[in-house]
């Protein structure tokens, strides 16, 4: 019987998941250790397992080769140099956000494009005033988004915003999708295509790649009257070039989900810079479908585990994704 071990801390998610997949597939020994040390003795004789696995925890797991990450973008750390040496086949949950980041982005976009910070900073004031806008509008059907990251959410994104008439470009190491309504270019090509775009979008994973991958160099290649949004991880986007090139001019404002570092320090110049939304990391945060999601991708897999079919979402462990 093979052994499926939710590694700590345990919360009523993993709860949960290792309930219904211990119900659902009986062929499965499934436990939930509550502490490292429980877990380090778990896993000795483990085949799978979800979650973060420390060093020691891995160096005593003699049958591992599957380990699920229940993030599609895990926290700074969740790779480390034995874990990415291991022979074990790591999934993750990509793909599941589609529609709900999405429409945060068309938000931000929306937004952003009929001047909507400037309005609400007139209504605070209790001002009056149908000239508050300082940028100029942007015609949405005219215009050109650029996506760093055509994945699930950066490729419904896209189709949506080919759906309001946008011109889209994309840029993906490794496209999954068929894309017949965007221009493909790969990352090498990004700085030729910048100053194309009236959106910029990233939705890109932390990689050592992506780490600080838009900063005061990229800024200065858009247009002046471009805006920059960021869905996918903070550390992306280096927040103080960002800032500085909004107060400067160099691009017109952001829209953010997402910080180099969380919570935003409340002394950032950013909080007080026109024409900039800003919301804390939320743009999953409560959506009632995400639970089922996440769980029928662990239950999809643990069937394909244990008949020997290739495993679906399998991530390349040296580029984190």
């Amino acid at each position: 019987m093979p052994k499926f071990v939710f590694m700590p801390p345990q919360d009523e998610l993993k709860e949960m998941f290792a309930a219904r997949l211990s119900d659902t597939m009986p062929e499965y020994d499934v436990v939930s250790p509550e502490t490292d040390q429980q877990a380090i003795e778990a896993i000795r004789d483990a085949d799978a397992a979800c979650g973060w696995i420390p060093p020691a925890a891995l160096e005593a797991a003699d049958k591992l080769t599957w380990l699920h990450n229940p993030d599609a973008g895990p926290f700074h750390g969740y790779y480390y140099p034995e874990l990415l040496a291991h022979s074990l086949t790591m999934t993750n949950p990509r793909g599941i956000y589609f529609d709900h980041i999405s429409h945060h982005i068309l938000m931000f976009v929306m937004a952003l494009s009929r001047g909507l910070p400037w309005y609400m900073d007139a209504q605070r004031q209790g001002v009056w005033d149908n000239a508050a806008r300082k940028s100029p509008y942007i015609d949405l059907t005219v215009s050109t988004a650029l996506i760093n990251g055509v994945g699930g959410i950066g490729h419904e994104t896209a189709r949506i915003l080919n759906e309001l008439g946008m011109e889209v470009i994309g840029v993906d190491p490794r496209p999954e999708y068929e894309l017949p309504f965007i221009q493909l270019h790969t990352p090498d090509e990004l700085d030729e295509v910048l100053h194309r775009a009236d959106f910029v979008i990233t939705t890109v994973p932390h990689t050592p790649e992506t780490e600080g991958m838009f900063n005061a160099r990229r800024f200065e290649l858009m247009k002046n009257s471009a805006y920059f949004i960021n869905i996918g991880r903070g550390k992306v986007c280096k927040i103080d070039d960002l800032a500085d090139a909004i107060e400067n001019g160099v691009i017109a404002g952001a829209g953010l989900d997402v910080f180099e570092e969380e919570p935003l320090p409340s002394e950032h110049k950013l909080w007080g810079l026109p024409n900039v939304l800003m919301t804390p990391h939320v743009a999953v945060r409560d959506a009632e479908n995400l639970p089922e999601r996440r769980f029928q991708i662990i239950l999809d897999n643990a069937r394909k585990f244990l008949n020997g079919e290739p495993l679906n979402n399998v991530v390349d462990k040296d580029k984190w994704y």
